[in-house]
């Protein structure tokens, strides 16, 4: 088993919100500079599109040279933001892997990437 050696938020100026079609809908693009984790798969680095309709399930899709995408089982996240009102990726480090922990679309709105074998109730 892993042990997290730190955790840290991506977000600044690579993070831009577009309006979706629908009201629940969000979408954003982020500029991540490491290959990462997210449900088991592999992901690298690149520019990719972030697609929310719900608090459940969320499209990581990428954008330009960057081809790779999936589906990922979410929850709400607890807590606040840490970028504040600006959106957010958290992500733990792993011996030399980073995993995706979180999506913040503002100071209130995220959710927590689900885990094979861990349950919230």
């Amino acid at each position: 088993m892993w042990k997290p050696i730190r955790k840290f938020v991506w977000l600044g100026g690579l993070c831009l919100v577009a309006a979706a079609g629908s009201a629940n809908a969000s979408i954003v693009d982020v500029k991540v500079p490491f290959a990462f984790v997210v449900q088991g798969r592999t992901l690298p680095a690149g520019t990719y599109r972030i697609e929310t309709e719900d608090a459940s399930i969320v499209l990581i899709r990428g954008e330009g040279a960057t081809h790779a995408g999936t589906f990922v089982l979410t929850t709400p996240a607890s807590g606040s933001d840490p970028a504040g009102a600006s959106p957010a990726l958290t992500f733990s480090k792993h011996e030399n892997q980073y995993q995706l922990d979180d999506i913040w679309l503002d100071e209130h709105d995220g959710v927590e990437i689900a885990r094979p074998g861990h349950h919230k109730f």
